[in-house]
Parts: C-alpha cells; sequence; structure tokens
C-alpha cells in the first residue's frame, strides 16, 4: 500500500534540546485529546475516472487511487485536497500533463491555500525529497531555489489561477463599509462639496448594472437584396393569381391552399 506523502510533519530546523520537566502525577495530567475520526469514504479508480478528462482515464491506476485516500492524516487537509483534485481538473483538459503530477501541485496550491508559506507547502507535499535535500546538506538557499523553481511551474501557477477569488468579491465587506461612509458624508459633512461629491459617488456605486451578453435585438430596417427579391416574387406572383382568379382560371380555395415551393425540393421530386 502506498505510503502517505504526509505521514511526516514539515521538516525544519530542530531547536536546541530543552530541559525536561518532572513527570506530572497521573491525576493531574489532562485526559488525552480523542483521536480525529475519518468519515471521507474512499475513493475507488472509477471515481476519479470520472473526475478526469478522457484521454486521462487510462492513466489511473490503483496505487493513485491508493495515495489520494491517503493523502494525509488529517481528514480536514485529505478532504480539502480531494476537492480540490476534482475541482481544478478543467487545467487538464490543455496541456499533457501526468495525472501523478496534478495530484502533486493540487496538493501543493492546497497547502498554499490553507496559509502555508512556500517552503512549508513544498516539505508537506514531498516530505522524503525535502528530506533528502536537508539529509545532504542543502543550503537555505538551494532548497528556496527548488521550491521557487517548483511554485513557477506551469501546472501549479494554472492551478492557482484557478483556485483566485475576485478582488470585488474578496472585498465585498469593505465595499460595502465604504458606500456606508458616503452615506453618511452625503448628510453629515460640514462642506456642501464633500457632501456633493459623497452622494455623486454613491450614484456610481449603487447604480442598476448594464445588461451584458452576446443576445442584442437589431431594429436595422435597411432591407436586404434576399428580401427585396422575395418580396418582388411575392407581390408578381399575388398578381398573376389575381388574374387568374378574374378570369375563371383558379379558384379563390386553390389560391388559399397552395404553397410555395423550392426549386431544390421541385427538382428532387
Amino acid at each position: 500500500m502506498t505510503v502517505s506523502l504526509f505521514d511526516n510533519p514539515p521538516l525544519v530546523s530542530q531547536p536546541a534540546a530543552q530541559p525536561v520537566p518532572a513527570p506530572t502525577p497521573a491525576a493531574a495530567q489532562a485526559p488525552a485529546p480523542a483521536p480525529i475520526v475519518s468519515n471521507l469514504v474512499p475513493l475507488t479508480q472509477e471515481d476519479v475516472k470520472r473526475a478526469l478528462p478522457n484521454h486521462l482515464r487510462a492513466s489511473v491506476t490503483q496505487n493513485l487511487v491508493d495515495t489520494l485516500n491517503q493523502i494525509s492524516n488529517d481528514p480536514v487537509v485529505a478532504e480539502n485536497i480531494r476537492d480540490n483534485f476534482v475541482s481544478y481538473t478543467s487545467v487538464l483538459k490543455d496541456g499533457k500533463f501526468k495525472t501523478e503530477d496534478y495530484l502533486s501541485a493540487v496538493t501543493y496550491v492546497s497547502f498554499k491555500l490553507m496559509g502555508f508559506n512556500n517552503e512549508d507547502a513544498y516539505a508537506r507535499t514531498f516530505p522524503l525529497r525535502y528530506s533528502a535535500l536537508l539529509g545532504k546538506g542543502a543550503s537555505k538557499k538551494d532548497i528556496s531555489a527548488y521550491v521557487s523553481a517548483y511554485h513557477k511551474g506551469k501546472l501549479v501557477n494554472l492551478i492557482m489561477e484557478q483556485s483566485l477569488v475576485p478582488v470585488w468579491v474578496l472585498n465585498q465587506d469593505l465595499a460595502q463599509k465604504a458606500i456606508n461612509h458616503l452615506a453618511v458624508l452625503m448628510t453629515t459633512a460640514n462642506s456642501e462639496k464633500v457632501q456633493a461629491e459623497a452622494a455623486i459617488g454613491l450614484l456610481a456605486h449603487l447604480k442598476k448594472p448594464e445588461p451584458k451578453g452576446g443576445f442584442q435585438i437589431n431594429l436595422d430596417t435597411t432591407e436586404s437584396s434576399g428580401m427585396r427579391d422575395m418580396r418582388e416574387m411575392i407581390e408578381k406572383l399575388a398578381s398573376q393569381q389575381q388574374e387568374l382568379i378574374k378570369s375563371g382560371q383558379m379558384k379563390t380555395i386553390d389560391v388559399a391552399a397552395a404553397r410555395l415551393i423550392n426549386k431544390e425540393e421541385a427538382t428532387d421530386v
């Protein structure tokens, strides 16, 4: 069974050894916290395949599914990564990326979204790789370079772009505070100029949005050549039918039952 990517915590420099405190009497010890029970239902190969584009479904192995199911011992983190794995699959439609690389990039971005800095997110995503760097004595500068290179990779940035929240959504509370302040200035400011500017600002921010979209009604009444030809043909046909009715060669009921036949239709018959 595949070992979880996050069995190990982020690897950082160890602090100096601290003196061990005297053991606390058993009666004074706090009860151990209850273990976190995960209610996540393990994913199957079919579940993962349905989440991926058609051209990548054949690459879904049980090893990949096991890695995704064991991505973290923390059920909250695991659920977050699994949700993001499904949410950002649109980036796989364009570009040739491996599913394993996609899972790593989603994991890295998930930790970034949780507030971890680049190096911590990298260490949690690649604990063995990060441990190897520390084991061979890589300098802080070298590690930062490796982390920066991964952070600037195309796949990571495509996923980061998908995860961005529009500024106007992220700052809705500030926008409402600004509108409230404008309303206060409009009614209480000592300067009439400030009152007028606040009123103009309110009108600008509270006006009804302009309609968007490509649906437009064209009211141009200019007659095209095709419409003109059709109109002239119908007028000519009506005149001919009137003459035939007057001469008794056609009855009114026959004219009402008549229909126009496309020339191509008549040829095919």
